[in-house]
């Protein structure tokens, strides 16, 4: 009974990576690290210059911010808070209420973006566009279709070209599938440059998303710890009340 458990187990595992493969691409692993202060705040300058502009977090106040990444108020006021002077007020976006006739949709907000698609869609994501002229602004992504976003970030990638290749249909003929990208134009970054600069944005959003974060994982390993050390005092009171019960 257990080996068969175990078998339909296997066979459940198999068909969601199957099925994951065949709705996109295998995700890039982001490595981010949200104990890394350095990498969070240079995470935080890079959204609020290059993202905040159309997305907000509105779930995530200044002054928080400040306070976690050690960030001076006076350098707050002065380099991250473009639309309000309030240091309790929300991050939201100077995007103005009608927008949504610009890009077809309303720009999301990214508070728990990280949590809701993972930090490794984020990663991905901002690695995925790729030129494509059919496209109102010129570029498509490789993880999202069809995306409406423009790609804010293409002085500094460059532009990449979608990558095909032949894979047989359900019949078993060929058809030509989108497999990949790769860099066509040169951007401003050295491709290790633009690899850091988006681990970092991920790694902000990763904080964004939870800001206790880090906070919770430290605490888990000392509860761990002490439901351990808990359990073998446990275990040898239980043996001396019944050491002499047989």
């Amino acid at each position: 009974m257990l080996k068969r458990v175990v078998w339909a187990a296997a066979a459940l595992l198999a068909a969601s990576a199957a099925l994951a493969q065949e709705e996109g691409p295998q995700l890039l692993h982001a490595g981010n690290d949200i104990n890394n202060i350095d990498s969070l705040q240079r995470g935080a300058r890079d959204f609020m210059n290059y993202c905040s502009g159309c997305h907000s977090l509105k779930y995530l106040r200044y002054n928080r911010m400040a306070k976690d990444l050690k960030i001076p108020e006076a350098e707050l006021k002065a380099n991250l808070m473009f639309n309000t002077e309030k240091v309790f007020d929300g991050i939201n976006s100077s995007m103005p209420a009608d927008s949504e006739k610009w890009f077809g949709k309303q720009p999301p907000d990214l508070s728990l973006i990280a949590r809701s698609k993972s930090p490794d869609y984020i990663y991905s994501f901002l690695h995925g566009f790729y030129a494509d002229p059919t496209r109102l602004w010129g570029v498509n992504n490789l993880y999202l279709p069809n995306a409406a976003m423009p790609h804010v970030l293409a002085p500094l990638q460059g532009l990449q070209k979608p990558v095909f290749s032949n894979e047989p249909d359900a019949q078993g003929s060929a058809k030509m599938v989108l497999a990949g990208v790769e860099l066509m134009t040169p951007g401003q970054l050295k491709p290790e440059e633009y690899d850091a600069f988006v681990r970092d944005i991920t790694n902000f959003l990763d904080y964004a998303g939870e800001p206790v974060k880090a906070k919770r994982e430290s605490m888990g390993v000392f509860v761990t710890l002490f439901l351990l050390v808990f359990f073998a005092f446990a275990y040898l009171l239980k043996k001396e009340y019944w050491k002499d019960v047989h």
